[in-house]
């Protein structure tokens, strides 16, 4: 039978094109990356000091009108500065520490950029005074946006810390706590680097042979990173970004590089070896490699596009810099580095580490890749049914921890338990009666009476989870309450007691904020944007993973299977992380609670990252698919050839993940080693045991699609393969390539 080949598709001398354009000037192209990449050093120059540490309310939120209106008619009535003044054995009643405050409030309300200046010594309120009576606190509020309030921190705290004649002064409060966890993030993200870029290249090392090989990805990863740092820089001019971003930044950039230079170099020498010259191999592989290497780019990114959908600037700041560092790592390894190739011709191969420790070259290689993953992926679906049911059945065991998941808000027991900040604010939690700098305020709008302003007060008094309230304050049309709740600031019966009090009738208009009502609006804001922003990734991942395979099936079992590989990440951060499991060993302070957008951040972020994998491996079945028409062969073959690479890149992007998981603020660590297991499990159960095992199953129907959306592939589907699906090999070929991978497998 002879071959019957498929018209030439319509974007090969697109493909040819750009091969020429990426290679025509390959030293001139990398002079100019080399210059643009020392512009985005200068650009993004302290781009850490302009990012905010908050960013978890909802700009259009109850809590969040209040907290403005009050701030602006009240400065004084959301203290975000404490001064917590130790009087030791003394009583902090004592004349001698009385004075001294006494000093210290004036003191205080005379720096530039504080108000709302008030203490215990001033109002002798009960909760401003530990119940042993050695502490009590002055309260303030630092004025201006995070950065501001940052600065005068830095300004004001040097001149009250330490001992103050009787007395010894910590300075704790919410300014204080999320400007230390900056200063902490920042000096762990450094550290985190460090640990990451020489145990990286050691993996990459090991991984190529080659030393010249293992440091493409290296370049082309510090490339994306240093690129997206000038990006952030130039949204701030528009936009708050988070500080949490710059993790993100890094994991993604070195992760998502090298695992697309991986691709890109690993094909390129394939090419090589079948003694291709450098410029063809490098077409071959921007053809193949480069094509699947933009399918992922682009379904990474819009599986962080999704949090774009929500208001609270924390998840779009993780939008930005996923997408600006995904994109960039695509465009360096398909432009940048197709250039280095170029240039390096065989000499990639070049400082091969491996040689002296490896007989019979590269052949012996690839017999033993070959017989480890084809004997694998043979076993699996020689019984796929068990692999299918029992690798579901442990992801979801491993998941059933999440359904005690308990929401909460960041606080200061995310950082080290020698942070000020942290210490002050546990002395308070354990000494103070209440929540001092932690309660409710009720925002009153619209004249009203004294008579009526009691009445709501009492009202408000009698509902069974409050445990004082002090005010009114008014001025003009305006007046505030303060809601001391009886337990925790967060606690659940704290969230209730902020329905109720917004559920009370008033001849006034009112608001409630504080901490408790922002986490409320803030888990509100979530849950009805969660909706849309899965079937926005849900219904684009179907298309993208459509055009890439042709299937109808495929498609939607991608979709499931990934949804299912990170069951294991959300079972240990509520195991581990919220019921403090292994707080001991991982040091960190458990809360009792998850932070509301984490499970967010980490679902877009590891679902990305899984959609990488899934179309490294999908690509590579859809092109052996093609050539052979042999369903089970192609799954065979596809884990095959690049089993290894996957796990080679997963293992590399968790050292990076758990790298960022070193942090001494603990959601940093959540999320680092959070997406470290799902990367793990991803690629060594799901795509190593579920996908042969389902698709086995699946048998040819996996390729099923209906004619009018086969004719759709054909004109506008991709594929790596340098064939399409309408191309039907001859027997021969197909006899060939069966003995090649049969002689593979014996090894």
């Amino acid at each position: 039978m002879t071959e019957v080949k498929s018209p030439p598709r319509a974007d090969r001398p697109r493909v040819g094109g750009w091969t020429r354009f990426v290679t025509a000037r390959p030293r001139l192209s990398l002079l100019a990356a080399l210059l643009v990449t020392l512009l985005a050093v200068l650009a993004g120059g302290g781009v850490a000091d302009r990012l905010g540490s908050g960013g978890w309310e909802d700009p259009a939120a109850e809590s969040t009108y209040a907290t403005e209106a009050l701030e602006r008619e009240f400065p004084g009535s959301q203290p975000n500065l404490l001064l917590l003044v130790d009087a030791g054995r003394a009583s902090v009643d004592d004349p001698a520490v009385a004075a001294q405050a006494e000093r210290l409030t004036d003191r205080l309300a005379a720096e530039e950029g504080i108000t709302g200046v008030g203490s215990y010594w001033q109002s002798r309120s009960p909760a401003l005074r530990s119940q042993d009576g050695s502490q009590a606190l002055i309260a303030a509020r630092i004025t201006g946006d995070e950065t501001t309030a940052g600065e005068t921190l830095d300004r004001v705290a040097p001149r009250f810390q330490g001992g103050q004649g009787p007395v010894e002064v910590r300075i704790g409060g919410i300014v204080a706590v999320r400007h230390e966890m900056q200063t902490i993030i920042q000096e762990d993200l450094v550290r985190a680097e460090m640990i990451a870029l020489p145990v990286t290249l050691v993996l990459l090392v090991m991984v190529f042979g080659s030393a010249i090989a293992a440091l493409l990805p290296l370049a082309v990863g510090i490339v994306a990173i240093l690129g997206t740092n000038a990006v952030l820089r130039g949204l701030t001019e528009f936009t708050d970004v988070s500080v949490f971003a710059l993790n993100l930044t890094t994991a993604l950039g070195l992760g998502l590089a090298i695992d697309y230079a991986l691709f890109i170099v690993r094909r390129f020498r394939e090419e090589l070896a079948t003694g291709a010259d450098p410029l063809a191999a490098v077409g071959t592989t921007l053809r193949t490699a480069g094509r699947t290497v933009l399918f992922s780019a682009l379904t990474v990114a819009v599986s962080l596009a999704a949090m774009l959908l929500f208001p609270q600037y924390f998840l779009r700041s993780f939008a930005y810099a996923g997408i600006a560092v995904v994109l960039l790592a695509a465009a360096a390894a398909l432009i940048l580095l197709p250039a280095a190739l170029v240039l390096l011709g065989h000499r990639v191969n070049s400082l091969d580490l491996r040689r002296l420790f490896r007989r019979g070259g590269d052949r012996a290689k690839g017999a033993e890749e070959g017989r480890g993953w084809g004997r694998a992926a043979g076993l699996v679906m020689r019984r796929a049914p068990f692999f299918a049911l029992g690798t579901t059945a442990v992801l979801v065991l491993l998941g059933l921890p999440f359904l005690g998941v308990k929401f909460g808000t960041a606080d200061d027991r995310q950082l080290p338990t020698d942070a000020e900040s942290h210490v002050v604010q546990q002395y308070i939690r354990d000494g103070f009666p209440g929540s001092p700098g932690g309660g409710l305020e009720i925002l009153a709008e619209g004249r009203a009476t004294e008579a009526q302003y009691a009445a709501y007060k009492d009202r408000v008094a009698d509902l069974p989870e409050v445990l004082r309230v002090d005010g009114p304050l008014v001025q003009g049309d305006s007046a505030y309450f303060t809601v001391q709740p009886k337990g925790e600031a967060v606690d659940e019966p704290a969230q209730r007691l902020v329905g109720d009090i917004r559920a009370l009738d008033a001849p006034f208009d009112t608001s409630v904020t504080g901490t408790a009502a922002v986490l409320v609006d803030s888990k509100d804001a979530i849950g009805e944007q969660l909706p849309w922003a899965a079937l926005f990734i849900t219904v684009v991942t179907l298309i993208l993973v459509f055009l890439l395979t042709g299937s109808v099936l495929i498609p939607i079992q991608a979709v499931l299977l990934n949804a299912l590989s990170l069951t294991a990440m959300f079972g240990a951060v509520v195991w581990v992380f919220q019921d403090g499991h292994l707080s001991g060993l991982l040091d960190f302070t458990s809360t009792g609670s998850i932070e509301t957008t984490l499970p967010v951040l980490m679902f877009c972020v590891a679902f990305g990252l899984s959609m990488d994998y899934g179309v490294f491996l999908l690509s590579r079945i859809k092109e052996e698919y093609d050539h052979t028409g042999d369903h089970q062969q192609a799954v065979r073959h596809g884990l095959q050839r690049t089993g290894g690479l996957i796990t080679a890149a997963a293992v590399i992007l968790a050292v990076v993940m758990v790298a960022i998981g070193t942090s001494r603020v603990a959601n940093t660590k959540m999320l680092g080693l959070g997406i470290a297991l799902a990367v793990l499990m991803d690629a060594m159960v799901v795509r190593s045991l579920l996908v042969p095992a389902v698709m086995r199953l699946t048998g040819r129907a996996t390729w099923w699609a209906p004619a009018p959306l086969r004719r759709f592939h054909a004109r506008f589907g991709l594929s790596e393969g340098e064939t399409t699906a309408a191309t039907v090999p001859d027997g021969q070929e197909r006899e060939q390539r069966r003995e090649e991978d049969k002689v593979a497998t014996r090894g």
